[in-house]
């Protein structure tokens, strides 16, 4: 089996990756939406000439010779077009084999497959006042049984600046008083803070019981973010932005965070996530995925977070309203009393709309 067609289908700010195979086998994945018209142009002149003649289930493989043969281009646009492939190539390896890409994955751990992993509801917004996130929180709690919550604190890349004078304590306050105890609080810095400013942060989130803070400094800063969280007892979580499995094993192996957090389309693929979430493993740290879009991201979080061992506790889930007008795929998974199902099926158990295909801008890579 060889790999002979990749087809890009483009609307807006989402890619979809089509991978066919000599037999008619295929597969279907998604690059990383934000600025995915230069991540699609990336695909075709710089993965698909590596990709093309392939055998498609070498997936570790195929990642590792892309990656290796773009040494002079390093950067987050290969590691995004690379996630678009790799999302496609495990989907059709799923289909061939008739099982769920978690099943795939799954190997040695104890235990069912997890049907559903409960969600967090992440904000997006420092628009918004405290008062005003407070209640939408409630009712989102109310509605949907959200158990969990993130904010957004202080202003990104803030240099120690808050969005407005007091905002960063209100806005806890506020969410704390309105949901109680029985709600967990997250909260995400956007990389605003020095170690000071950070550690000062970190001591009035750990009175309001805060259980998670993420990039709180900025994210390339690897020793300021490791004395942020040898300071303090609330857990930090990072790792988002970075593409680099050797920054991931420097990141690690130093505790500049407790929890690890990769994108699995801006790392380059759900592949190279799996080789983060094993480092993390072996430090006995947690792995809890940046998700924060509806796109095909949350099929493929969902799979990753039913698979490994460590798995963290949440998967994320924007309140916030996509920012495209139609999903190109179904079923979307909804949070239904503050879970999300993983889908089942073969690959990743949801259809791509030829609907949504067709009124898209097509590019083809063929051998």
């Amino acid at each position: 089996m060889k790999i002979r067609r990749l087809e890009t289908y483009l609307r807006g700010q989402l890619s979809v990756v089509r991978v066919e195979a000599d037999d008619g086998a295929e597969g279907f994945g998604q690059i990383a939406p934000s600025n995915a018209d230069i991540s699609t142009t990336v695909l075709h002149r710089q993965v698909a000439p590596h990709a093309l003649g392939a055998d498609p289930l070498d997936i570790e493989g195929l990642s590792d010779r892309v990656v290796e043969a773009n040494y002079k281009f390093p950067g987050s646009y290969v590691r995004r077009a690379l996630g678009g492939l790799d999302s496609a190539l495990w989907d059709l390896r799923g289909r061939v084999e008739g099982k769920g890409v978690c099943e795939l994955w799954r190997g040695e751990v104890a235990g069912a497959r997890p049907q559903s992993i409960a969600a967090y509801g992440s904000s997006m917004r420092r628009d918004i006042g405290p008062q005003a996130e407070a209640e939408r929180m409630a009712r989102l709690r109310d509605e949907r049984g959200f158990g969990a919550f993130k904010l957004k604190i202080g202003r990104r890349r803030g240099r120690d600046a808050d969005e407005w004078p007091g905002r960063t304590e209100a806005v806890v306050a506020a969410v704390r008083g309105r949901l109680g105890d029985g709600v967990r609080i997250l909260v995400d810095a956007n990389s605003c803070y020095t170690p000071a400013g950070a550690i000062a942060a970190g001591r009035m989130l750990e009175g309001f019981g805060v259980c998670h803070f993420e990039e709180p400094c900025p994210y390339w800063q690897y020793e300021w973010t490791a004395e942020v969280a040898a300071a303090l007892d609330v857990p930090v979580a990072g790792g988002e932005q970075d593409c680099f499995l050797h920054n991931w094993r420097r990141m690690i192996d130093m505790r500049a965070v407790d929890i690890a957090q990769p994108d699995l389309l801006y790392v380059g693929g759900p592949t190279r996530a799996l080789r983060v979430a094993a480092m993390a493993a072996a430090a006995g740290m947690p792995c809890t995925p940046h998700c924060a879009n509806d796109s095909m991201l949350r099929v493929f979080t969902l799979h990753f977070l039913a698979a490994v061992p460590n798995a963290g506790p949440y998967v994320e889930c924007s309140i916030e309203p996509p920012a495209w007008d139609e999903s190109p795929y179904q079923p979307v998974p909804r949070v239904v009393a503050g879970r999300l199902a993983v889908p089942q099926g073969p690959g990743w158990g949801v259809t791509v709309r030829p609907d949504w295909l067709a009124a898209a801008e097509r590019q083809v890579s063929e051998a």
